[in-house]
């Protein structure tokens, strides 16, 4: 495979990503290519060596979605680190789906539970006074105020085990990565 293939088939897999990220991860291999040329390598052996460039584009992805996620912890990054994961491989995808989507569906429920207690907490403390239920106003107000308590406490509970699964999810991709690299490049 000559240079100008290997990079144009790089250039593609990487589509989506920023233009100066892009343009980095290119001048980097641009540069792999410029060194094995002074080293007396052909193109095409340097381009044997570094992979198949659809690979690569897939791993920069993974990385990049990776490194979105520790700059700004919120939802549309978490969500760009879970792909970056499963987008790694293939068997992955058989096997992390499944338990993640169980896993993703009961933290859903929980944040739903504790929006609908929230809710149920502010109609108590605002109506509950003047309903007439055993225990007068104050009980009224003051259950009221415990259930928003209470929802409040399971949503940032809630919050704390979705941050610490996608940087488990993380954590995962990177060891996933380090030890498939070497099998795939003794392969190759």
């Amino acid at each position: 495979m000559s240079r100008a293939e290997f990079l144009t088939r790089l250039k593609r897999g990487l589509a989506g990503l920023p233009a100066t990220a892009i343009a980095d991860i290119v001048a980097d291999y641009e540069a792999h290519f410029a060194d094995g040329l002074a080293a007396g390598r052909t193109e095409a052996e340097v381009a044997s060596a570094l992979g198949d460039p659809a690979r690569l584009a897939r791993e920069q992805r993974a990385e990049a979605g990776l490194k979105r996620w520790e700059e700004a912890k919120n939802p549309s990054a978490a969500a760009g680190a879970v792909f970056a994961v499963l987008g790694l491989g293939a068997i992955d995808i058989l096997i992390l789906l499944p338990i993640l989507m169980g896993v993703l569906g009961a933290l859903f429920g929980f944040f739903l539970a504790a929006v609908g207690i929230f809710v149920a907490g502010g109609v108590v403390f605002a109506a509950g006074p003047f309903a007439q239920l055993p225990g007068g106003p104050a009980t009224a107000f003051l259950g009221g105020l415990g259930m928003m308590a209470g929802a409040t406490s399971i949503g940032a509970v809630t919050t704390l085990v979705t941050i610490g699964l996608v940087n488990a999810l993380v954590w995962y991709g990177r060891l996933h990565y380090r030890l498939l690299k070497p099998a795939i490049e003794t392969q190759v």
